[in-house]
């Protein structure tokens, strides 16, 4: 087996869905024409894809075997001798993982768009957006430099505002998809100020070269102050991820993008771009762990995040945003295992959540497509008998979700909690609690949406449920019945079925306790032994299951689904009489904690006040008033006045004349006479 991997196959893993997004984005649409048809496009996009995916597993397969590449591919740019900005790969276990993973959820999404999409006018336009947003992914993870992962970075957040703003007509997907740019550029800002600071004290952007000299940001203070140069960094660097990876209380951008279609829903929220952040932080782990402060903001940050957005998801009644505020509580999970240097656990949930949590979506996808676009949980009940192949879908997804063992969530989520339990860093006590209370909470609004939309009484098909053909939600007419969605929506609902049950028992060991991470990532053992007391207490995927049947964790799980149980199939009065005595606390979650009111009061409010200013006072004032009408009302009072000069007489022009000379007489008189004196 070589131990270096072709370039040029690498090459073509991005290269592959950016041609298809090209040809379908501009043969498939108004822009040239319309050349190609519906079929076409999605078959072009849906084959690039495929061929990322299949190189994708079969570079994994050849890195498990030990082969790497760390190179540039070509220079992109030259700033003298101090800085060269290039084009390169870094593959290794950490990138080789991701690649497959993005690649696997990507192709699904792609084959699901066929029937969710079928009647949009945008179909070959959708295509190509999440074709392209599946390169810019593949960048990002393959980067070898700041530079390129920089990039990457950018282009997610770009496309993403694309897709969530992919029914532009719509008022609320404008706002959302304005709303979610924004909010990533807060985190945006604090990243490229990490990477900045990075650059500023190695004099490098590439990865290896820049690790190898952590030692001396650490022994460095931030000029001007007592801060730790590399606790400022770290921290920077992270805000970068709050953004992206939707983490308190820059997670108000991901709930509202849910007014965009179902897959980007699964492909950007689930699979990829939230999962950017926990990508970096692994990545960047040489720095991390020289950083206690910097890991326990993390920690503290992400517990806040797993326990309060999880809380939110309680009260939700659209079927998409309970699955979007479980994201946000799983990915606090992630980031709690950042937190505690758990990065491989944090990767291994990040995997198994990112087959469970596309296959809720597209299953959630598939309840609306049934329902006829009605969203809201409280006009379903009983699906399970019309369709069966979703309900068996979501029903392995929610079990996945919740840690049920064997399931894929169980191994992972577990790994994070028993993580958590064996750090000393500051806030573990505050984090330990926060996912155990978590665990409770995700069953609970988890099989509360699962008993809500497959169970107990129909409630679909009134008279009140149904909407006018002007509304989002239009619903089932009275008498109508929902049907099971086709095959081309069922199928990769069944195939991300599959990676939800089984890969937590096949992957845990090697990727936990087989060393898979230990060229990609690198842990302080000394510091911090999670890891290392993981690992002595870990004697298969098995008996780990054995072991839940005493643990806590597991009589919580149960206990959340048979609270859910009680209130929503055996006493459906209950909610209602507890939202009355705790109306409070219920408005405060219905209002998400008033953190949206804040922001617009605070930062939108700010802003529009910092932009009618610079409007009135720069623009109107400054620009148009001063500059441009200023120098015209100059111009036109010259003019007025040297036309007196120009009458048309000529007795004029000669009195002028006789005048001209007469004054440059005078003058070189006076000058000669002033001379003399």
């Amino acid at each position: 087996m070589t131990s270096t991997l072709n370039p040029s196959l690498l090459m073509l893993i991005p290269l592959a869905p950016l041609i298809g997004a090209i040809i379908a984005g501009f043969f498939g649409t108004k822009l040239m024409g319309n050349q190609l048809g519906r079929t076409a496009c999605h078959r072009i996009t849906i084959l690039g894809v495929a061929i990322a995916c299949g190189l994708s597993i079969y570079v994994l397969t050849l890195v498990m075997a030990g082969a790497r590449f760390n190179g540039n591919l070509y220079e992109w740019m030259r700033f003298g001798d101090e800085l060269v900005l290039h084009i390169g790969f870094l593959i290794d276990p950490l990138s080789a993982m991701m690649m497959v993973v993005v690649t696997f959820v990507s192709l699904m999404v792609h084959i699901y768009t066929i029937g969710y999409m079928h009647e949009d006018e945008g179909y070959n336009r959708f295509f190509s957006y999440i074709s392209l947003f599946t390169f810019a992914m593949l960048m990002l993870v393959m980067s070898n430099n700041f530079l390129q992962l920089f990039f990457g970075w950018e282009a997610v957040g770009l496309v993403s505002y694309l897709l969530i703003g992919f029914w532009y007509t719509k008022p609320r997907a404008v706002f959302a998809n304005m709303k979610a740019f924004l909010v990533n550029r807060i985190g945006d800002f604090g990243f490229i100020l990490g990477i900045g600071l990075i650059f500023a004290n190695t004099g490098t952007l590439d990865y290896q070269t820049a690790f190898g000299q952590a030692q001396n940001i650490a022994a460095q203070t931030l000029p001007g102050t007592h801060w730790e140069l590399m606790t400022v960094t770290c921290i920077c660097l992270f805000i970068g991820a709050m953004g992206k990876s939707a983490q308190f209380p820059l997670h108000v951008w991901l709930p509202d993008s849910m007014e965009g279609p179902t897959p980007i829903s699964a492909l950007i929220h689930a699979a990829t771009m939230v999962t950017a952040g926990i990508f970096m932080v692994s990545r960047m782990s040489p720095f991390f762990e020289l950083s206690d402060t910097a890991l326990s903001f993390i920690l503290i940050i992400g517990s806040i995040t797993a326990l309060f957005m999880g809380f939110l998801g309680i009260v939700q009644t659209d079927i998409k945003r309970v699955v979007a505020y479980s994201t946000l509580s799983q990915l606090g999970y992630m980031t709690v295992a950042l937190g505690v240097s758990a990065y491989p656990v944090a990767i291994f949930h990040l995997m198994t959540h990112a087959f469970f949590k596309a296959l809720l979506f597209l299953g959630a996808g598939s309840v609306i497509m049934g329902m006829h676009h009605d969203q809201d949980m409280r006009n379903m009940g009983g699906l399970r008998k019309y369709m069966p192949i979703t309900w068996i879908t979501s029903l392995i997804g929610s079990l996945a979700l919740i840690g049920t063992p064997f399931f894929s969530g169980f191994y992972s989520k577990d790994s994070i909690i028993e993580a958590v339990a064996e750090s000393h860093i500051y806030g573990s006590g505050f984090a330990y609690f926060a996912v155990m209370i978590g665990v409770f909470v995700t069953a609970f609004y988890s099989f509360r949406m699962y008993f809500l939309v497959f169970h107990g009484k129909e409630r679909f098909g009134q008279s009140h449920n149904h909407h006018g053909h002007g509304d989002d939600h239009h619903g089932l007419a009275p008498g109508q019945k929902p049907n099971e969605s086709p095959l081309v929506v069922t199928l990769p609902l069944i195939l991300l079925a599959i990676p939800s049950v089984i890969i937590g028992y096949v992957a845990i060991e090697p990727m936990l306790y087989g060393g898979f991470f230990d060229q990609s990532i690198f842990i302080d053992a000394n510091a911090h032994p999670g890891m290392e007391e993981l690992e002595a207490a870990f004697h298969g995927a098995f008996n780990m299951v054995i072991h839940s049947l005493t643990s806590p964790v597991l009589w919580l799980a149960i206990a959340g689904v048979a609270t859910a149980a009680i209130f929503y199939l055996i006493k459906p009065e209950i909610p209602a009489k507890i939202a009355e005595v705790f109306a409070p606390i219920k408005k405060l979650l219905d209002n998400k904690y008033y953190l949206d009111d804040l922001n617009q009061a605070v930062f939108g409010r700010g802003a529009q006040i910092i932009g009618n200013g610079l409007w009135k006072g720069g623009d109107q004032t400054a620009i148009d008033g001063f500059i441009v009408n200023g120098s015209a009302k100059v111009v036109d009072w010259f003019s007025k006045l040297v036309r007196h000069f120009q009458s048309g007489y000529l007795y004029h022009y000669a009195f002028a004349m006789i005048i001209g000379v007469v004054g440059l007489i005078a003058w070189i008189l006076f000058t000669h006479l002033g001379s003399i004196q």
